[in-house]
């Protein structure tokens, strides 16, 4: 999983164009294509004015775009509003770009821009709730909210080298507390509609948030994280005294009333997991579902070809355990022992922990050495495996990975959730390594990050099919690259992944279209993979509250498997692994509709020579 989100909030532009980088083109663009990045251009001058978490996010906080280092969004009902018809209108001004004049790369980024803006648009226009459209339906809950997101961007990604940049972090803090009451109110009103987490979620939630408000101000990460910083550049000041301060008056009383808030939801909270109990909820799920998985599959294909993939690929899980010694019980029931086989198991430790982590350093030192053979191109930018911090690892994923910054100064990192190393049994690690890392995650963000000739709306936008869907693709590469040639545990750990990825599809659908219970989805998802419950529950729950996403990881590996069969059938011998696999990288990230355009472009140059 990567937590880059949508990060394009469709609005028009109000003479920013300016501030925004401009493009580096091979060739200077005439006519529709000039029309089209100019338009790009605006768009992303009005994304960072309304964003301006983004050039932070991106590294290109300093210089005409210094001033958004020191700003939040503003999450008011007000401000979602002209969100809402700012999009309306830039998707407007796009569509009067002929579309039809554009080839090639022109077509490309013409067709993926619009993909945003328009699935933006339909979720804008049926939903009243939710501040973005459709896919996060709950503005909080354990896994959505500044209070789960802010501290760990404050202390990730807001570079601190200097004075001007401590006392940008200090006006975000305050602005922190502004943007918790926002959220607040757009909760209270969500809620007015009925729409609110169920109570499990906000269980968590209030779990999480109460962590925050038992720390003392010193004690509190985002205050902790300015302190340790200023002392390691020796900045002078009194950043202690300043940071506890503007807390404890603005940040932990906005914590302590989100807190009043769930607690006030949660008495009146259901049990029901999806959200077809939502107002118009199963065209929420279908809107989200298109999406994320950037595709026309039905709620009903989803679940179809979930069950039917567990099936097949329990069955190859089967053969392996057999030779490995497994013989006894369903698969699932063998998954369960082997995740609590003692040997498989780090201890719950730090020393432990470090020990993984040393471990996943080996894996992916070994797979970075055979990456040449595999691709053409490759990303400069580092990696880095870090723990999750513990202040949100109780709701957080078991793993994600955060883009390296466009100017060189952050490296990519894959973060690994250690609050229990029983959750992840050796045999787990390497394809988790291989899907966050490389050649996952990392190789591909890294890559669209680096890629010269993309405009930087196209660096902006995520495609969870697109993505997760390649992060998928790149697990069963590793296979093809002989990762578990002396392996036999990691391969099977490598098809418990990919059966985890299909019961995906199975209780996604299951709890927002075919209305299973929270109950019923853990149920089939221990049953089929035999996960430690804690982890499970984490999961199940996660997929409750972003519905949709959670299919996006196997409808697009199976996208990534069937373009490159369809270029092996066309190009014969004269096709190459790493120009395929550099083709439907460079482009950057896509709806998976336009992949397969991209591909087809790729086949048709070859032929051509």
């Amino acid at each position: 999983m990567h937590s880059r989100r949508e990060l394009l909030s469709g609005a028009a532009a109000l003479g920013l164009a300016a501030a925004a980088p401009k493009l580096a083109l091979a060739a200077a663009p005439t006519g529709e294509a000039a029309k089209m990045y100019a338009f790009f251009d605006r768009a992303m001058a009005e994304t960072f004015r309304r964003q301006p978490e983004v050039p932070t996010f991106l590294g290109i906080d300093k210089g005409v775009l210094a001033w958004t280092k020191s700003e939040l969004s503003d999450f008011s009902l007000t401000a979602l509003a002209e969100n809402k018809a700012n999009n309306t209108r830039q998707l407007k001004e796009l569509r009067a770009i002929d579309r039809g004049q554009l080839t090639g790369m022109d077509a490309v980024n013409y067709d993926t821009v619009e993909f945003t803006f328009a699935t933006t648009e339909e979720g804008n226009r049926q939903f009243a709730y939710g501040g973005q459209g459709a896919g996060a339906p709950y503005v909080l809950s354990q896994l959505t909210g500044s209070y789960q997101q802010m501290p760990d961007f404050l202390d990730n990604q807001h570079v601190i080298s200097t004075k001007s940049d401590a006392d940008a972090y200090m006006s975000r803090m305050e602005a922190f507390g502004r943007l918790l009451d926002q959220e607040a109110e757009v909760a209270r009103h969500d809620a007015g509609l009925g729409v609110f987490a169920p109570d499990f979620a906000l269980d968590k939630a209030l779990t999480q948030l109460n962590a925050f408000l038992a720390n003392a101000p010193a004690d509190a990460p985002v205050v902790k994280s300015l302190v340790r910083r200023t002392a390691e550049k020796k900045i002078e000041g009194d950043w202690a005294a300043q940071a506890e301060g503007l807390y404890a008056e603005k940040v932990r009383p906005a914590l302590a009333r989100q807190a009043a808030l769930l607690a006030e939801l949660r008495a009146k909270a259901v049990h029901d997991a999806g959200c077809w109990r939502l107002p118009e909820g199963e065209a929420y799920y279908a809107v989200s579902l298109k999406q994320y998985t950037t595709s026309n599959i039905t709620p009903d294909e989803v679940h179809r070809t979930g069950l039917e993939l567990v099936k097949s690929l329990s069955a190859e899980a089967d053969v392996l355990m057999k030779k490995a010694g497994y013989s006894k019980g369903t698969v699932g029931e063998r998954y369960r022992i082997m995740g609590t086989d003692p040997k498989q198991l780090y201890p719950n430790t730090d020393a432990g922990k470090a020990e993984l982590l040393e471990k996943l350093n080996e894996q992916m030192a070994i797979v970075s050495k055979k990456l040449p053979a595999w691709f053409g191109q490759l990303p400069k930018a580092p990696l880095e495996i870090r723990r999750v911090p513990a202040a949100i690892e109780a709701g957080a994923p078991g793993g994600y990975y955060n883009s390296p910054s466009l100017d060189g100064s952050r490296p990519g990192i894959y973060w690994i959730n250690l609050r229990d190393t029983a959750e992840v049994p050796a045999w787990t690690l390497p394809t988790l390594t291989y899907h966050e890392g490389s050649p996952g995650h990392h190789l591909q963000l890294a890559l669209n990050n680096e890629a010269g000739d993309l405009p930087l709306i196209r660096k902006v936008i995520g495609f969870s099919g697109y993505s997760e869907g390649w992060a998928l693709y790149a697990e069963q590469l590793a296979v093809e690259m002989g990762m578990y040639d002396n392996d036999v545990l990691g391969h099977i750990g490598m098809l418990h992944d990919a059966i985890f990825r299909a019961v995906r599809l199975v209780v996604d659908s299951g709890m927002h279209s075919k209305r299973w219970s929270r109950e019923q989805a853990l149920k089939f998802y221990l049953d089929s993979i035999g996960d430690h419950e804690a982890a499970a529950i984490t999961e199940i729950e996660r997929y409750a509250v972003w519905p949709g996403q959670a299919s996006s990881y196997m409808v697009g590996k199976m996208t990534w498997l069937k373009a490159r069969e369809r270029a092996k059938k066309a190009l014969g011998h004269k096709f190459d692994i790493r120009k395929f696999h550099d083709a439907g990288l460079l482009a950057g990230g896509t709806p998976l509709t336009v992949l397969d355009r991209v591909i087809d472009n790729y086949v048709a140059a070859t032929k051509k020579g």
